[in-house]
């Protein structure tokens, strides 16, 4: 049973089954989708068509968690950079070319006001938006656990408003106003934290690259000074509310694990850069923990090479109460359906505890 399997985990019960969960492949593999669901759907499919499928695709695959959110980088639609998007979907259909930054000097941009920029606003009508999203999320997808939450934490935010250029630059020209840069930002995200800790949702989803494949792009003690104290500032009324904070961000944060366990966050979401044996050796008692599982295998690799990703999760997973299988650099369009198909008969017959 998804919803169940998924709740007990969240709440750290173990269930005989890991559950799991599988982003992009239920709104961007057509393909994977017809085969799955045998319901005649591609890129070209009217919009209700495509929903349909979807819906039924997650039923058939039984995931146990959907993560969505409520807000997006269009809160910043007043001043913001595109920064473009390289072809992802099928037909490149998302591939876009980017807009200037409308900040034309590092100080300029250093300067910028966020409330005068993007408005103040009321607190009753964001709690409802963030009620109604959730509410659409248990509607349409009944059989798992559903979250609404926020997508531009706060680095996010910046590289949503700037761009990478502008806020590398802004960074290495003068760091001591970036970080108040970073504290003004953090103000004015708040009133979207305060909001989210009073909605229905008792799962939230928390996003923020705040690294690259690598690691950290930025001096550690500056996110230590500027960006934890910042999160735990902002989450604190949902971790006050009893809410299930889960953090997700792209590349390699493992150096800062306990940084962000230390915000109140009450799982984590990482790709498989993060190093799955320390968070599961350091939180696996404590925490959620979601995914590290790696799509190289399923895009380019064998049989043998998709069933060796598949133990290496499961086998450092499986003794924890909260973890859930996912391939966390997505399933997109370019991995072979036979792959993907293979996969996921591979998950299933190891994830019985």
């Amino acid at each position: 049973m998804s919803f169940e399997d998924g709740w007990a985990a969240i709440n750290l019960e173990k269930p005989a089954r890991i559950p799991h969960y599988e982003p992009s492949a239920e709104s961007y593999h057509w393909d994977l989708i017809h085969a799955v669901t045998g319901i005649d759907v591609n890129v070209d499919s009217d919009s209700e068509l495509q929903f349909h499928a979807m819906k039924e695709f997650i039923k058939a695959w039984n995931y146990d968690i959907y993560f969505g959110v409520a807000v997006y980088g269009d809160i910043f639609a007043a001043k913001s950079t595109f920064m473009g998007h390289a072809e992802y979907a099928q037909q490149g259909r998302d591939f876009a070319l980017p807009t200037p930054c409308p900040f034309a000097t590092p100080e300029e941009a250093l300067a910028l006001d966020f409330f005068s920029t993007y408005g103040r606003h009321d607190h009753a009508a964001l709690v409802k938006m963030f009620n109604d999203h959730y509410s659409r999320q248990c509607r349409d997808f009944p059989t798992v656990v559903n979250t609404t939450g926020i997508y531009p934490t706060l680095i996010s935010a910046l590289i949503f408003i700037f761009g990478w250029d502008m806020l590398l630059t802004m960074a290495g020209t003068d760091p001591q106003a970036f970080g108040k840069l970073c504290d003004r930002c953090a103000d004015w995200m708040q009133q979207y934290y305060d909001a989210v800790a009073e909605c229905d949702a008792p799962v939230l989803y928390c996003h923020d690259d705040m690294v690259w494949t690598e690691g950290p792009f930025l001096d550690p003690d500056f996110y230590r000074a500027h960006v934890f104290p910042n999160i735990k500032r902002m989450w604190a009324p949902a971790v006050e509310a009893g809410k299930k904070v889960l953090f997700m961000c792209d590349g390699d944060y493992t150096q800062f694990a306990r940084n962000i366990a230390d915000c109140g966050c009450a799982g984590f979401w990482f790709e498989c850069f993060t190093d799955l044996k320390y968070m599961t050796e350091m939180f696996g008692q404590t925490h959620v923990i979601i995914g590290n599982g790696d799509c190289r295998p399923l895009t380019f690799g064998t049989k043998d090479d998709i069933r060796a990703e598949v133990q290496r999760c499961i086998s450092l997973g499986r003794d924890c109460p909260g973890y859930f299988m996912c391939i966390s650099g997505h399933i997109p369009p370019n991995v072979p359906v036979e792959n993907a198909l293979y996969y996921y008969d591979i998950y299933t017959e190891l994830s019985r505890r």
